[in-house]
C-alpha cells in the first residue's frame, strides 16, 4: 500500500477496516489479526461493521512501530503496549493524587 492517510481523527468519526489499514500502511489482514487477538477494536460486531476510533488508530500505529522497529512478534508487541498503557494510567493516577511518579 503506497498511499497513507494523515491528519487528526476526531472521536466522533470512525474509520472502517480498510481506512485503518490504509492509515497505518498495512494490509487489512494485519488489522484483522490484531482485532481477532483482542489487541485492537471490538470483536463483538461483524467484520463489515467494525469501526475504529482515534484511540484505535494510535494503538495500531504503536503496535506497528513495536513490530517493525524492534522486530517484536505480535504477542510481544501487544504485551509491551499493554504494559506501557498501564504505566501511563498509573502515572496519571499518581499525578491526580498530587504525587510524583
Amino acid at each position: 500500500m503506497s498511499e497513507s492517510l494523515s491528519g487528526v481523527l476526531l472521536d466522533d468519526i470512525a474509520l472502517t477496516l480498510d481506512e485503518l489499514a490504509c492509515a497505518c500502511s498495512v494490509e487489512p489482514s494485519w488489522v484483522v489479526r490484531h482485532v481477532e487477538a483482542g489487541v485492537l477494536g471490538d470483536l463483538t460486531v461483524g467484520v463489515t461493521e467494525w469501526r475504529f476510533r482515534s484511540k484505535d488508530l494510535a494503538r495500531a500505529r504503536r503496535l506497528l512501530h513495536l513490530e517493525r522497529d524492534f522486530d517484536a512478534n505480535e504477542e510481544l508487541a501487544a504485551l509491551v503496549l499493554d504494559l506501557a498503557d498501564e504505566i501511563r494510567r498509573l502515572r496519571g493516577r499518581l499525578h491526580a493524587l498530587g504525587l510524583k511518579p
